[in-house]
């Protein structure tokens, strides 16, 4: 998460630096509104919040908090607009948050998620001792994290519908702050509900998957990773007003008739029903994906 500075607008102001994910820019347009818009220099949806104060000769029609979702390329976000029969021209400050996931995101606790191995296959369960290496030299205080016994070259299938906003393999950039986390052989996910799955151990066959792409709950995802001996699978997402991140305990589907939280060391044959593949697929997609 990155922290923006508290910007004064008199007449154009610009949001802007290089280094930024996101550029935020607020224009008076033609009849004196201001209108807000961002650029997303990355391949993947990012979030940012919006904090307005201060305003004197306008308004806006937005539901707070204002945090808007900013598709990779330019994105119109909202207005401000000039009171009628006012006098002088919009003034307000604001400040600016970009985040990774959507730090209002409306968590489904209750979701039905595949385990992400092959169909017919059996897997087992284990305990995840340490996410160490997640956050860099940082540990999180509270963490939780779902772990299956696996080797090297098993195939690995996504769990949830999103898109792909981190593929890292046997070598990474080490600073924590440009990545999604620190970890080698990772791939991340950013899922509909505005979470982030993060599955450790996956190597990506070279242009099977590149940043930005959608993929479907029982797609081919990746193969585990050389010399790795399990798959860890973890969710989470960042929170307004808060350094921390919060992690999700999913439920996964264990049977035709049973979806559960997996607490303990336990021996699931994996199944990919169609009707949960499909959960998150229009009428489109279904046709092309659901054989």
């Amino acid at each position: 998460m990155q922290k923006g500075t508290f910007l004064f607008l008199f007449n154009i102001l610009v949001y802007f630096s290089v280094a930024q994910p996101v550029e935020v820019r607020a224009d008076y347009n033609a009849v004196g509104d201001v209108d807000f818009v961002a650029y997303n220099n990355t391949k993947a949806p990012l979030f940012v919040h919006l904090i307005l104060g201060d305003l004197e000769n306008t308004y806006y029609r937005e539901t707070l908090p204002i945090v808007k979702e900013v598709e990779p390329g330019f994105n119109a976000l909202f207005t401000l607009e000039r009171n009628l029969g006012g006098e002088g021209s919009i003034r307000f400050h604001h400040e600016i948050k970009y985040y990774r996931s959507n730090p209002v995101a409306d968590v489904q606790l209750d979701f039905s998620y595949l385990i992400p191995f092959e169909p017919g296959k059996k897997v087992q369960s284990v305990l995840v001792e340490d996410i160490n290496g997640f956050m860099g030299m940082k540990v999180p205080k509270s963490w939780t994290a779902t772990g299956f016994k696996a080797k090297s070259g098993d195939k690995v299938f996504a769990a949830r519908n999103g898109i792909i906003t981190e593929i890292s393999s046997a070598s990474r950039n080490a600073d924590v702050a440009v990545n999604y986390n620190g970890w080698k052989y990772a791939v991340t996910v950013l899922q509909n509900d505005g979470t982030l799955a993060c599955y450790r151990n996956v190597a990506v066959p070279e242009k099977k998957w590149k940043v930005g792409d959608k993929i479907f709950a029982g797609q081919l995802l990746g193969l585990v990773s050389p010399g790795a001996k399990e798959l860890i699978f973890l969710i989470y997402h960042e929170k307004l007003q808060s350094n921390g991140l919060t992690f999700i305990v999913p439920q996964f589907v264990l049977s035709e008739n049973k979806t559960d939280l997996i607490l303990s060391e336990s021996e699931f044959t994996v199944i990919h029903p169609i009707e949960i593949r499909g959960i998150e697929m229009d009428k489109k997609e279904k046709r092309k994906f659901l054989k």
